[in-house]
Order: C-alpha cells, then sequence, then structure tokens
C-alpha cells in the first residue's frame, strides 16, 4: 500500500471508528442475541464489537470513498508538481539572466546606457511576474487543498451516516445494548464479533441504492 492510500484510508478509518460506541434505549426484544454478554453493574448487557479495518476494506462504499479521495490527492499532486516544476525552471534562467546582467554591467559590456537600462527593466518585470506566479502557486496549493478536505468531509459524513443508519436498522429490536469498534476493547472473545453480518448488510443495503 503507497503512502497515499495509507493517508486517505486513515482518515476515513479515523472517521469511522467513532461511531462505534452505540447505546441503544430500546428495550431488549426475547431474541437471543448472536453476541455474548457481559455484566455492567450486576446485569447482563448483550455487546456486539465490529472490527472497523474490516468495515474499510470490505464495505463498497468505504471502498469507493477511499479510491475517490486518493484520486483527487493524485490529480492535485500532480497539478501542483507541474506548475513547480515550470516556475522552479523560469526562476532558473531568471537567475542565470542576472548573473549575466551583473557580469556585463562589471565588464561595461553595453552598447549604452539605455541598453542596459532596458535589460535591467526587463528584470525588474520578469521578477515581478516571478513574484506572482509565486503567489498563485501558493494560491491554487491552499485551493486544492480545502477542495480537498471539503471533499473528504462530505465523504466522511456519507460514510458515517451510512453506518450509522443500518446500525440502527440492525439493531431495531434492541437485541444488543451496546455496539462498539474493535479499537476500544482491549480483551475480546470471537464470540462478540458482528463484523461480517455488519458488512454484509451495509453492502446489500448500498447495492440497492
Amino acid at each position: 500500500m503507497n503512502k497515499i492510500q495509507i493517508i486517505v484510508d486513515s482518515i476515513l478509518a479515523a472517521a469511522v471508528v467513532a461511531l462505534f460506541v452505540i447505546f441503544f434505549t430500546v428495550k431488549p426484544s426475547t431474541r437471543k442475541a448472536e453476541t455474548a454478554e457481559v455484566v455492567v453493574e450486576g446485569e447482563l448487557i448483550p455487546v456486539g464489537i465490529v472490527n472497523t479495518d474490516s468495515i474499510m476494506k470490505h464495505y463498497t462504499l468505504a471502498v469507493e470513498s477511499s479510491d475517490r479521495l486518493m484520486a483527487s490527492y493524485e490529480e492535485s499532486t500532480v497539478k501542483l508538481d507541474t506548475k513547480a516544476k515550470s516556475l522552479q525552471k523560469e526562476m532558473e534562467t531568471f537567475q542565470k539572466d542576472v548573473l549575466d546582467f551583473q557580469r556585463k554591467i562589471e565588464a561595461n559590456a553595453f552598447l549604452s546606457r539605455e541598453r542596459a537600462e532596458s535589460e535591467q527593466a526587463r528584470l525588474q518585470k520578469k521578477e515581478q511576474q516571478l513574484m506572482a506566479k509565486q503567489q498563485d502557486l501558493e494560491n491554487l496549493r491552499q485551493k486544492l487543498s480545502n477542495d480537498f478536505m471539503a471533499e473528504q468531509n462530505e465523504l466522511t459524513q456519507q460514510l458515517n451516516d451510512s453506518v450509522q443508519q443500518f446500525l440502527k436498522e440492525y439493531n431495531a429490536d434492541g437485541h444488543l445494548h451496546l455496539i462498539v469498534n474493535d479499537a476500544v476493547v482491549l480483551d475480546k472473545v470471537s464470540g462478540y464479533d458482528i463484523t461480517e453480518a455488519v458488512v454484509n448488510g451495509l453492502n446489500a443495503r448500498y447495492n440497492k441504492k
């Protein structure tokens, strides 16, 4: 997995992690929970645990969101890199012209004062143009960063809403009192894990839409 993919996936995964600490106030039904129970203040509490990494790897919406963000990140990076390299070449050429101008001045190589002043004016104008291009590049960098953050927030919210809504539907009968992500669990038993059911349900729901 490349660096860009890791960055994008971690952004989405961090948002999903926050979802899976959900208390349900619905009165538990007589249906037997497919998960184990824990004791809280003397009362048995049915609990389900979801593996966040599995959600990110196998939920179609999460995969598509990650791919979309990665594509946006790569596109922005290429655009900035192209413009930055082009500006760098212009700056290198400008620096050479400045040095050449200084050598000519020292060697009194210009045929006339007017010719020297004309070249000096050209270099000053070029310097102003390069400064403007530097600012444009910085503005573009900021715009692309803002656009990426906005797209990230939109996709993250969409993913959060989707998972949140599914979990409410999944536990509509209240057979689970608590659903948590495995990142907040120090120790667990396999019987608690409802990840496969959640992933399958999420994908079935998403595919219908």
